[in-house]
């Protein structure tokens, strides 16, 4: 099985940045499409950025496009989001997923989840 851990959230103001972290267990690792999504209260968990096995595709939701970066590092088994230009509408629970086969921007792809990491933008 495959366990995800997610860090680096926390308080920002508007117009800063965070870099999330997503830990990743399994020797196979390097081998599954990454993706970021995000659930802010009382709304439906939605895609943020996804990248393949080598990083070499991505993908990010119109809302975050030019602002967050996803990046891998396959050495530390690690997964992270660089969120730069943050907004209130930013604030949300961030979620690392992995999925099986190709890249998607479908939440139903992605099989294993971690618990997720807090991030507020303030006004």
């Amino acid at each position: 099985q495959v366990q995800l851990v997610e860090s680096g959230g926390g308080l920002v103001q508007a117009g800063g940045s965070l870099r999330l972290s997503c830990a990743a267990s399994g020797r196979t690792f390097s081998r599954y499409p990454m993706a970021w999504f995000r659930q802010a209260p009382g709304k439906e968990r939605e895609f943020v950025a996804a990248a393949n096995w080598s990083g070499g595709s991505t993908f990010y939701a119109d809302s975050v496009k030019g602002r967050f970066t996803i990046s891998r590092d396959s050495a530390k088994n690690t997964v992270y989001l660089q969120m730069n230009s943050l907004k209130p509408e930013d604030t949300a629970v961030y979620y690392c997923a992995a999925s099986w086969g190709a890249i998607s921007m479908t939440e139903s792809a992605y099989l294993y989840w971690g618990q997720g990491t807090q991030v507020t933008v303030s006004s």
